[in-house]
């Protein structure tokens, strides 16, 4: 028999760690190759992570409620073979040449990321970092508790006895004066304490969850890493309307699933992207990084009120049929949270669906490390101006506003507003006689 480490998996892009919420195997037990070994949560979604291989769990290197660095060994297998020295499996290597390849393309424009180290060289967790957030934490004394994870570092188990000791006035706060170092030009400016909050008697006080803390921890740091922009338009998709209304009963009998305005949607941004491919970057510094593959994020809003990002890859090279269904087999498992990390990573550029909620014209945010996001609001009946040969006419219309968010770094107003209006006039010059 041999022994061999079973390491975490890369999870998906600017994801380099993920907390281990319940190992569904124990000590002793056998594993085969693709069964579900634990469950994990990153920033971006919890998921299960299965065996590489057949064997049986000899030790267990990071307990529940503990963070695993993505490419790290997170347990001991023994496998059929000779000899018993510890080696590390083949998908060692590949999650770490991954990992490596994901920070070096976002190392800069993935600020979230970056946040765990709070300062010097010391690494908080996600779980570490909510936790001294909420209990009101500085930095300068996060830096001063004493850590007994591996190499000295922070866990939940020492945070919540600090806190409770904290409240209990036992807790000493180390003094945060250097005036050397803050004298230093360079030093950033503290960041600004949020404003004290009342709370009444008849005030309901909600907690926040996991998910709802991790993207309100991105959606800042987005804002804080791109200067916004935003262009809006309104196109006329009466076209649109009337052959999706021809088309979706056929398809719906054909396929058993609906025909939506999403697939025309990205079909639409995907070509307008072959044309104006610098809205298809990444910054990294002082460098773009033009990205070669498509792939477009789709917001879903979930059941609990919090939003997921699932990726069609290659979306150009879907046909509109193939595209339907992929975005429906995403969006569903999203709401079933049975989405893979893989679902989710990749994206290079991001469509909401504001309309869904009777919305018109929005503001996205920017996903990062993207560069641009689009929404698109509610179609509406609207009186509008008809061109034609004879003359100019008014009609009932079917419009919609399409509202375009970029990064003002890299994308400048006539690129941001010249890539909106293309997706439109694809819209708009809809061949009223293609199928589906």
């Amino acid at each position: 028999m041999a022994l061999v480490e079973m390491v975490l998996p890369a999870m998906g892009e600017s994801v380099f760690e993920a907390t281990v919420l319940t190992w569904l195997k124990n000590v002793g037990d056998k594993i085969e190759t693709d069964e579900s070994v634990l469950e994990v949560a990153t920033d971006k979604v919890d998921t299960e992570v299965p065996a590489l291989q057949d064997g049986i769990i000899k030790e267990i290197l990071v307990k529940e409620g503990d963070v695993a660095q993505v490419g790290h060994p997170i347990a001991i297998i023994e496998v059929e073979g000779e000899g018993s020295e510890t080696v590390a499996t083949p998908a060692a290597e590949t999650a770490e040449t991954q990992t490596t390849t994901v920070q070096t393309e976002t190392a800069v424009a993935q600020p979230a990321a970056q946040a765990t180290a709070v300062s010097g060289d010391r690494f908080y967790s996600p779980l570490v970092k909510s936790i001294a957030r909420e209990e009101g934490i500085p930095a300068a004394e996060l830096d001063t508790i004493p850590g007994t994870g591996k190499d000295g570092r922070l866990t939940k188990k020492d945070m919540l006895a600090y806190v409770k000791d904290r409240k209990n006035g036992g807790a000493v706060v180390q003094p945060t004066a250097q005036p050397a170092v803050a004298a230093q030009p360079s030093t950033p400016a503290p960041k600004p304490v949020a404003p004290a909050v009342s709370v009444g008697g008849t005030d309901e006080i909600i907690e926040m969850d996991r998910m709802r803390k991790m993207i309100a921890d991105r959606m800042v740091a987005s804002k804080h890493t791109a200067p916004h922009v935003t262009s809006c338009v309104e196109a006329d998709l009466t076209n649109i309307v009337n052959w999706r209304n021809k088309w979706k009963n056929e398809f719906k009998k054909r396929e058993g699933q609906s025909l939506t305005f999403m697939p025309i949607l990205i079909q639409a941004i995907a070509k307008a992207i072959k044309d104006f491919p610098m809205i298809n970057v990444q910054v990294d510094g002082n460098r773009i990084i033009k990205k070669k593959d498509i792939n477009i994020g789709m917001a879903v809003a979930l059941p609990s009120g919090n939003l997921i990002v699932p990726v069609i890859k290659n979306a150009d090279r879907l046909s509109l049929s193939g595209l339907a269904m992929a975005i429906n087999d995403l969006a569903y498992r999203a709401r079933e949270n049975k989405l893979k990390a893989e679902d989710l990573q990749g994206g290079t550029y991001t469509l909401s669906n504001i309309g869904s909620f009777g919305n018109t014209i929005g503001t996205p945010i920017i996903n990062q490390p993207q560069v641009a996001i689009m929404a698109v609001g509610a179609i509406k009946k609207k009186p509008a101006v008809i061109e034609t040969p004879q003359g100019d006419l008014i009609g009932i219309r079917q419009m919609c506003y399409f509202s375009h968010s970029y990064d003002h770094r890299v994308v400048d107003g006539a690129l941001g507003g010249m890539f909106v209006r293309r997706v439109c006039d694809y819209l708009e010059q809809w061949d009223m006689n293609q199928t589906v």
